[in-house]
C-alpha cells in the first residue's frame, strides 16, 4: 500500500515538475527593471524563430500569408473621383519580423514594441472606378506590391487572469500600433478588361505616388493589421501562462 502511494506521489511531483517546465520556443525573464526589456526584446526574437517554423504545442503550424479581407481609397472628389477597393489582401515575408527595442511597465501590464521587417510582398485583387491622370480607370485586376525597410511600433495593455489551471494569463486590454515604409514599389496586371492604356496610367501613377497612396490607405490599413496583431497576441497569451514570460518568483 504505501508502495502504491508513493509511485502515486512520485508521478504526480513528476507531472507537476513537466508541466512547469520552460518551453523550448520562449526565454524566460526576470522581473530586474534592468534587465527586463532587454530580456523580453531577446525572448520575443527567439519565439519568432520558432514561429516561422510552426509550433505545433501552441496550435501554430504557419502564420503567413497574413490576410486582410478588404481596405479601400478614395482620391478626388465628386462623380469622377478616382475609388479603389483590394481584397483578398496577402503579405508574406511578415515572419522575418525583429523586434529591436521593448519598454514595459509591468505593474501596469504596459508595453511597446519596436519592430522592423526586412521586405514585405503583397498581393490582392482589387477594383477601381473614376478618372486618374485624366484617363478613365475604371476597371479591375491584380494588384502586388513590395514594402522595404518597414518599421512599426506596437503598443498594447494587458490584463492578468487566472486560468482554469490556477495560473496567470495576460488578455490585452488595448492595442495600437503605428508603420512607415522606407521603399515602395507597387502595381497592378491583368486588367479585366485588357486596356493596356489604364493599366499603363496606373501603374505610372502608383509608382509616381506610392507614398502618397501609402498614406491614403494607412488608417484603414492600421485598424486592420491592429486587429490581426491583437487576434494573434490573444491567441499566443491564451497558451502561454505569464510565469513563462517572466519569473515572477
Amino acid at each position: 500500500m504505501c508502495n502504491k502511494f508513493g509511485i502515486i506521489l512520485l508521478l504526480s511531483t513528476v507531472s507537476v515538475i513537466l508541466a512547469q517546465q520552460q518551453p523550448y520556443y520562449l526565454q524566460q525573464c526576470p522581473r530586474d527593471e534592468a534587465a527586463i526589456n532587454e530580456c523580453l526584446r531577446d525572448s520575443g526574437n527567439k519565439l519568432v524563430h520558432y514561429l516561422q517554423k510552426g509550433i505545433p504545442e501552441l496550435d501554430i503550424y504557419e502564420i503567413e500569408p497574413v490576410v486582410i479581407d478588404e481596405i479601400g481609397i478614395v482620391l478626388g472628389s465628386g462623380p469622377d473621383g478616382y475609388r479603389a477597393l483590394f481584397r483578398n489582401i496577402q503579405a508574406f515575408g511578415v515572419s522575418n519580423i525583429t523586434v529591436t527595442n521593448v519598454r514595459s511597465d509591468l505593474d501596469s501590464l504596459q508595453f511597446q514594441l519596436t519592430c522592423e521587417i526586412p521586405r514585405i510582398r503583397v498581393k490582392a485583387q482589387y477594383r477601381s472606378t473614376g478618372v486618374l491622370i485624366l484617363v478613365k480607370a475604371s476597371g479591375a485586376g491584380d494588384y502586388w506590391g513590395e514594402y522595404e525597410g518597414v518599421k512599426a511600433k506596437i503598443y498594447f495593455k494587458a490584463l492578468a487572469n487566472e486560468g482554469p489551471d490556477g495560473r496567470t494569463y495576460l488578455s490585452t486590454d488595448s492595442v495600437k500600433m503605428d508603420f512607415n515604409v522606407k521603399d515602395i514599389q507597387m502595381g497592378v496586371d491583368n486588367i479585366a478588361n485588357g486596356n493596356s492604356v489604364i493599366q499603363a496610367a496606373l501603374n505610372l501613377f502608383i509608382n509616381s505616388n506610392s507614398q502618397e497612396l501609402l498614406k491614403e490607405m494607412k488608417p484603414a490599413l492600421r485598424t486592420k493589421l491592429t486587429l490581426v496583431i491583437r487576434n494573434f497576441m490573444d491567441r499566443l497569451f491564451a497558451k502561454i501562462p505569464l510565469d513563462e514570460w517572466i519569473n515572477l518568483n
